[in-house]
């Protein structure tokens, strides 16, 4: 039987060649404060903060990957009952295992994973916190995560696969039009994000994390003032909230929410 944590989205991270330039940009859009951790030959861990939480991570581009056409990025961590089984559920399910499980000390284990359509996700077993005050927020927490988004090659086949690895359940269908369905997931019985089948303009399938600012026309020019560029939105989505897709001055795709525009 699974815990309550399981297939839970629990900490979102960014890789970037320039970590103090990304600092100040999402700093200003967001309203993030930093806080360096020293990791010894990992160098140093900045911490994103929103009122005192740490609620994402930032790290320098690792050397060895580039030149492989991956681009600066955000991924997300789900926690898992056991990352060794997880990772094991994932390729046998037609997904992939990108980097074995191994253990980040005092942090917890973790493995990096792609879907059946070459989604890439962090799977972790974090290690009990002694400073873990049982504080969950809710999603629609500013300067905190408020939608997880999957393009995917088929949605239904990434819906049933993340069904079996996550447990994660359908909570509603939004008819788009042309653009096909967009199914609306639930973790624990709670909404968390939504998926869809990308365009055929898009080049790869990928997660995209959505932040919580208070308004979106204010946000957008945080953006472009600070060297960024939107390149979808502002759009109103059901619900009543606005959004914009991004790409920050690193070359990082991001996403933004807000209830007014």
């Amino acid at each position: 039987m699974a815990s309550d944590t399981h297939g839970k989205f629990i900490w979102c991270e960014l890789m970037t060649p320039d970590p103090a330039a990304a600092a100040k940009f999402y700093g200003s859009v967001v309203g993030w404060a930093t806080k360096e951790m020293p990791m010894g030959e990992m160098g140093v861990y900045t911490i994103f903060e929103a009122n005192g939480r740490g609620v994402a991570g930032m790290m320098q581009f690792p050397a060895e990957l580039e030149g492989q056409g991956i681009p600066p990025n955000w991924t997300g961590y789900v926690a898992v009952d056991d990352v060794d089984q997880s990772a094991r559920g994932f390729a046998a399910n037609g997904g992939s295992v990108r980097r074995p499980p191994e253990d980040i000390p005092t942090i917890g284990r973790f493995a990096v994973v792609a879907d059946p359509s070459g989604a890439v996700l962090c799977i972790m077993t974090p290690f009990p916190m002694e400073n873990d005050d049982g504080w969950r927020p809710d999603m629609a927490t500013p300067g905190h995560v408020g939608w997880h988004e999957l393009m995917s090659g088929d949605w239904q086949q990434a819906f049933d696969f993340y069904g079996k690895v996550f447990g994660w359940t359908k909570d509603h269908d939004f008819d788009m039009g042309e653009m096909g369905t967009y199914r609306i997931f639930a973790e624990h019985g709670k909404q968390t994000g939504g998926m869809m089948t990308k365009p055929a303009d898009i080049p790869a399938t990928y997660w995209a994390y959505y932040f919580n600012v208070p308004e979106i026309d204010s946000a957008i020019e945080r953006v472009t003032s600070g060297g960024g560029k939107i390149v979808f939105g502002p759009m109103e989505v059901p619900g009543g909230s606005w959004v914009i897709n991004g790409i920050d001055p690193q070359g990082a795709y991001f996403c933004l929410v807000a209830p007014r525009r």
